[in-house]
């Protein structure tokens, strides 16, 4: 089964319209990364490709695509984690990066910093030599509208998110058996100025650990952080669960405890592997044995064989 890879692009309800463009971009993210894995590239590379060109995709809230804050801008987060040695980068409230999930991969690999936030992580994205971007690239008009039908007088922003996440992760198990995570999103629709989720938070938007396996997070950021939901279901593992066992026991108490929706993508070190989620939708894609499968709703699974091109 080895290796493995799984992503993820939100949990909640997909509009109709919006459907066949999430599952597109799921699967050519899983695409990404797996062909990083079967060409002997590590985990911890293969979920960072597998982040990034989602980011890249409109149709998720991460990088282009990010949901506005209430003051029309945009702010993202992003968290990696690799399971070799719990080594970890994160950044919060990043504005003008393309990538975020990039330059989470620098704080891990060039400081001994686990999280830069802000203008702190602006400055070493500078030193790192990593492009600016203007906000106006950024922003679709997905996002900008509705960030105004979130302005009227009586509009619920949260609730109105709980419906259409977009958050994107991605989990690994590379051929030597080594475990990966990664996660970035743009937040959650209208919020403060300054507000960091789950996302570059360890434990809480993922975890990674060799000895268990790796869980990428997705859904209402302030529930998740709450039940620590990534190393909650990594202890139900540890308990002897299986991916999917652990997982549905995770969301469960984080519904009933704090009313939270999520979904998570959770892989173990022996290729085992689960899509799960407390919401309507949550659009997902797996690669392995050279097959891809996806699917948005609850049950839904279909494959088709990777063709692997010279």
């Amino acid at each position: 089964m080895l290796p493995l890879l799984v992503v993820h692009g939100g949990a909640g309800h997909i509009p109709s319209e919006r459907a066949q463009g999430s599952v597109r971009g799921v699967c050519a993210a899983a695409r990404a990364g797996y062909s990083i894995l079967t060409a002997g590239g590590s985990s911890m590379d293969a979920v960072v490709e597998a982040v990034a060109n989602m980011e890249d995709n409109p149709h998720f809230n991460a990088g282009r695509g990010s949901v506005l804050t209430a003051r029309g801008d945009v702010e993202m987060d992003a968290l990696v984690m690799d399971g070799k040695d719990l080594s970890s980068g994160a950044v919060s409230a990043v504005k003008n990066i393309a990538n975020p999930v990039q330059l989470a991969r620098l704080v891990m690999d060039k400081t001994s910093h686990a999280c830069l936030t802000a203008g702190g992580a602006a400055e070493f994205a500078r030193q790192m030599g990593v492009q600016e971007v203007s906000t106006e690239s950024l922003i679709t008009d997905y996002s900008r509208a509705r960030w105004k039908k979130n302005l009227e007088p009586g509009a619920n922003p949260v609730e109105c998110q709980m419906g259409k996440m977009g958050t994107v992760g991605a989990v690994a198990v590379d051929a030597e058996g080594n475990v990966a995570c990664a996660t970035s999103t743009g937040g959650i629709l209208n919020k403060m100025e300054g507000r960091v989720g789950d996302t570059p938070c360890i434990g809480s938007g993922g975890y990674a650990d060799n000895s268990v396996g790796a869980v990428s997070t997705t859904g209402h950021g302030e529930a998740i952080m709450k039940v620590v939901l990534a190393r909650l279901i990594l202890f139900h593992m540890e308990q002897g669960k299986s991916a999917k066992e652990a997982s549905d026991l995770g969301l469960s108490h984080m519904r009933t405890r704090v009313g939270g929706l999520g979904g998570v993508i959770t892989v173990d070190t022996k290729g085992g592997w689960s899509t799960r989620f407390s919401s309507n939708q949550m659009a997902w894609a797996a690669a392995c044995d050279q097959t891809l499968h996806w699917g948005v709703y609850k049950g839904e699974r279909s494959s088709e064989p990777i063709v692997q091109t010279l």
